[in-house]
């Protein structure tokens, strides 16, 4: 690899997919009408999006010593990822994913953690050759903590721009876990880490620019049907348009949204142009049931770019 390349450091879990014609409500029973397992994990999302958008890709993380975790660990090496740090954790489950997606595409998710909680700050300061070869460091918060900023410590010291993805977001977020190149949560997530409530253009901003406060270089809000919005800190401020798909399922959209942005910032795009290629492929992620299976490739990307020109 080079210093080109992109480094995952991230959950690795088996999707427990069912579709319903509604979310369930508290004590409510609902009739789904199919059931599937796919592979997925944020971590491993991001992952294969990247390398099917072009990155050259690598992924440390673990998974249990089952049938799941070496389903994972199979097909993240079948899209050309470096897997040589995803380690088998013994005694423990690979983490699961229960999802459901009701008639609209929306989904509700509920994460068990298994073999993605034993990653620990040591399993990355073993494997420092992995940030040195990278360019970009993809995280999110589907790890411990403490993990996660050992990530960020180790791809600091090593001159990679980090991109971190908070989610699932939560409250405890420090300072230091925000100062990172790019920070690109969704509307919910900016909700949770500031305590805003986002929705309209001026109020997206508002937020955006918290996350700025604190300590971020750049945030990228993901609107979904909106776009995106870039604010950095340095004064820019620019609103991205979405691209129009027809939404089947938008598990994955933020995953190959994240994974875009990352190929693009590596293969040194300015920050507005990395924006839009972010949006065609979550747009495109959108138009297909579940999450890797979902994941676009770089020809489709420029082929809905070139059709929509925004």
């Amino acid at each position: 690899m080079n210093r080109q390349s992109i480094l995952v450091v991230g959950s690795i879990n088996m999707d427990l997919v069912v579709r319903s014609p509604h979310m369930p409500a508290p004590g409510e029973t609902v009739l789904g009408d199919g059931f599937v397992t796919n592979p997925g994990g944020k971590g491993a999302n991001q992952a294969v999006a990247a390398a099917r958008l072009g990155g050259q890709c690598a992924m440390i993380g673990r998974v249990g010593d089952d049938e799941f975790g070496r389903t994972l660990a199979a097909a993240l090496t079948a899209e050309n990822i470096d897997c040589s740090n995803v380690l088998t954790t013994k005694n423990v489950p690979t983490g699961v994913a229960m999802i459901v997606v009701d008639s609209r595409g929306e989904n509700s998710i509920v994460v068990a953690s298994g073999a993605n909680y034993r990653l620990s700050p040591d399993d990355l300061f073993c494997r420092e050759e992995a940030f040195a070869r990278a360019a970009i460091v993809v995280l999110q918060l589907e790890l411990p903590l403490p993990t996660v900023r050992a990530a960020c410590d180790l791809a600091r010291r090593n001159g990679c721009r980090i991109v971190l993805d908070p989610a699932p977001a939560t409250t405890q977020l420090n300072d230091t876990l925000c100062a990172v190149d790019i920070l690109s949560p969704n509307v919910s997530e900016a909700e949770i880490l500031t305590g805003t409530k986002a929705g309209e253009e001026r109020v997206d901003k508002i937020v955006a620019m918290d996350l700025i406060a604190r300590g971020a270089k750049a945030a990228v809000l993901k609107l979904g049907a909106r776009g995106s919005l870039v604010v950095t800190n340095d004064g820019h401020f620019y609103r991205v348009p979405s691209y129009k798909v027809n939404v089947v399922d938008t598990t994955a959209a933020g995953d190959a949204f994240t994974a875009a942005l990352a190929v693009a910032l590596a293969r040194d795009e300015d920050l507005h142009s990395a924006a839009r290629f972010a949006n065609a492929a979550g747009a495109l992620a959108c138009t297909k049931f579940g999450a890797q299976a979902a994941m676009p490739t770089a020809d489709e990307v420029r082929m809905l770019m070139a059709d929509q020109k925004l």
